[in-house]
């Protein structure tokens, strides 16, 4: 019986459907724990047809990825924010959006897997994660005061990738136990870490 929700499946092109399905499998079951079969089951199609939409599961991916890119990106334009705003809804969309308790990142359920992952895909997931860690740069310099960004403490960027490593950590904490106050509890030590 396949995991992927009806309601997901119930609207958009078969690619779409497609898309929808496999990022649901890769957030629930992590990249190499699901198959085109499974894909196939979810959509209701037989498992040759996703094949005139995606040549490969690698290919079915990255488009998985790229579609989280640009989700991202779109995320991002939606609303125009302060910095304080931005960050607080970074770590909404985390909760939230990323479904802290019962799902992961698309990008961080392949880092099990890095070794074999192809290139391609490696290369996207990397992609995805400078992107956010480039926009988090931007705000958290927006936040950090000159003082903060003296001699000794810790700068812009590298506050940036530490905030994506522990949003990313508490998301897998949290589908260990199911607990979403598991993610909760962890951006709040995170928040409290952070000088801005």
């Amino acid at each position: 019986m396949s995991s992927v929700s009806s309601a997901a499946l119930a609207t958009g092109s078969t690619r779409d459907q497609i898309l929808g399905a496999a990022r649901e499998l890769i957030a629930t079951r992590s990249y190499l724990g699901f198959s085109f079969q499974d894909v196939a089951d979810a959509v209701g199609v037989r498992k040759a047809s996703l094949y005139h939409h995606f040549p490969s599961k690698e290919a079915l991916g990255v488009a998985v990825l790229r579609d989280a890119i640009q989700g991202f990106r779109r995320w991002d334009e939606a609303k125009a924010r302060t910095p304080r705003e931005s960050l607080d809804a970074y770590f909404r969309m985390y909760r939230n959006g990323l479904r802290a308790g019962s799902a992961v990142c698309p990008a961080g359920a392949l880092a099990p897997g890095w070794d074999c992952i192809n290139d391609e895909l490696r290369r996207t997931v990397q992609e995805l994660r400078q992107m956010q860690v480039l926009w988090l740069t931007g705000v958290l310099g927006a936040l950090v005061s000159e003082r903060a960004q003296g001699a000794g403490s810790t700068g812009p960027a590298a506050l940036a990738a530490y905030v994506f490593a522990v949003c990313q950590g508490a998301l897998i904490a949290a589908r260990m136990t199911g607990r979403v106050e598991d993610f909760d509890d962890a951006v709040a030590q995170l928040r409290s870490s952070l000088p801005v």
